[in-house]
């Protein structure tokens, strides 16, 4: 025997790994070494000599690189079962809970159940932003996974929004933008929470708010994430009080770069998005919402100008499994059929690496990779509606659902195993979540809970 075996922490072996490196995509029956957090092994052949503490023998099981969400509200949990009918966002519509009303209480425990949920079906990295960030992001943080929190960042007076009035507010910016930079100085230097920040939308933002924002990101190098395009009522909103599209007042204020995420992108002309190929700005995809608000953003001509576009769930369930086949097929109805250019390993990049990117973290995080940090996703593919494994990769997105994952490590811990959060009580989650959403809905919104 070898006199200096390789040591792993941990050894899964003959897995189907669906990596989302380009060298190597698939690896069949293979192998994975993890030490101290980091992949250190993988090959279609176990070492030649090794000692692991743990040894998985996961025969027909798919591992993945982690998903990457980079743009979710998870106390907007609390709207589950009615945001997806209302055909606009919450905090836009009247007659539902707001942000505004939910206490640092209520923060905790909505967050939990929101982070808790994309945990479990395979999101190891969650870009969360909303009220009570501090509250949120402490009680996220508790999973184990790795997080991109954010405070929502605007000027303009969000309880009056709803009821179409835009009222724009030094004093409020001044609150949100600073409560985001403390959140930023609070959790530097944990290797697990990299704090960004979220310019809430050029309509909830004034020209000179966007200004600041992008000071600071410039300064600090702090990745911003905004909603662009989310709705006729922005465009409409932003064209009135400036002249121009969302995209050319994010460009005329400094943030249309390469550290900015648009979610939606569902009214985008063709001029914004040469704009944003231009800027090196990304796309961050919403399928599932924008569709069940019978909307489209134009992915085709998105994908085609060759702009990174990443996957996230926002408001709505947090199976990124599925937001994947949702991403396939609103772009394939678009395309009119189906072509080379969308194809199932095209979403799941968006889902893995393409999320990774978007956050500046490509180095360390997207890809199965030696060398990169150990977050991965184990999914049990013995079962009906994933064999054969004909085409892993295809399976996955056509077939695969959140609730086949089995495992889920970040960092070379198992956080998720066999089904269940490591680290947390779930049912206690759920009842706490279950007892603040009933104290908001008794605010607003009765006539829902009742019937």
């Amino acid at each position: 025997m070898n006199a200096n075996p390789q040591v792993f922490d941990l050894l899964i072996k003959d897995a189907i790994f669906i990596t989302a490196d380009p060298k190597e995509p698939l690896i069949r029956d293979g192998y994975l070494g993890v030490t101290d957090g980091k992949i250190t092994y993988l090959s279609r052949k176990a070492p030649a000599s090794y000692k692991a503490t743990t040894t998985l023998s996961l025969s027909g099981h798919f591992v993945t690189p982690g998903f990457v969400n980079p743009h979710a509200h998870s106390i907007l949990s609390m709207v589950r079962g009615v945001a997806s009918d209302l055909g606009f966002a919450p905090s836009y519509t009247p007659g539902i809970p707001k942000g505004t009303q939910v206490n640092s209480e209520q923060a905790r425990a909505l967050a939990q159940l929101g982070a808790l949920e994309a945990l479990l079906f395979g999101s190891t990295v969650l870009g969360d932003n909303f009220v009570h960030a501090d509250t949120a992001a402490q009680a996220m943080s508790e999973l184990g996974m790795r997080l991109c929190p954010s405070w929502r960042i605007h000027d303009v007076d969000f309880a009056k929004v709803a009821h179409g009035e835009w009222h724009h507010d030094p004093a409020i910016g001044a609150r949100t933008l600073s409560a985001g930079m403390a959140l930023y100085d609070n959790w530097k230097g944990n290797p697990l929470v990299t704090v960004n920040l979220a310019a809430h939308a050029v309509d909830t933002c004034s020209e000179s708010f966007l200004k600041e924002v992008a000071e600071l990101s410039a300064k600090h190098n702090l990745v911003v994430s905004t909603h662009l395009g989310q709705s006729k009522v922005e465009v409409q909103r932003v064209k009135e009080r400036t002249g121009s599209t969302s995209t050319e007042v994010l460009e005329e204020t400094g943030l249309l770069n390469e550290r900015l995420m648009c979610g939606h992108c569902i009214y985008v002309t063709d001029t914004d998005i040469e704009r944003m190929a231009k800027s090196g700005a990304h796309v961050v995809h919403i399928p599932k919402p924008n569709a069940t608000s019978g909307r489209l953003a134009p992915t085709p001509k998105l994908k085609a100008a060759g702009i990174n576009i990443c996957l996230a769930t926002d408001t709505q369930h947090a199976d990124m499994v599925e937001l994947m086949r949702w991403a396939l097929i609103t772009a394939r109805v678009q395309e009119g059929g189906v072509d080379e250019s969308w194809q199932p390993q095209h979403v799941f990049h968006m889902a893995t690496m393409g999320g990774a990117k978007a956050l500046g973290m490509q180095e360390t995080l997207g890809s199965l990779t030696v060398g990169k940090a150990a977050d991965f996703v184990v999914f049990n593919a013995n079962r009906p509606h994933l064999t054969p494994h004909v085409n892993p990769v295809g399976n996955l997105v056509h077939t695969g659902q959140g609730r086949d994952v089995t495992h889920v490590v970040v960092a070379g811990e198992f956080v998720v195993r066999d089904g269940m959060p490591t680290r947390v009580d779930m049912d206690q989650i759920v009842r706490s979540a279950e007892k603040a959403s009933r104290e908001l809905w008794g605010a607003e919104g009765v006539q829902y809970w009742l019937n």
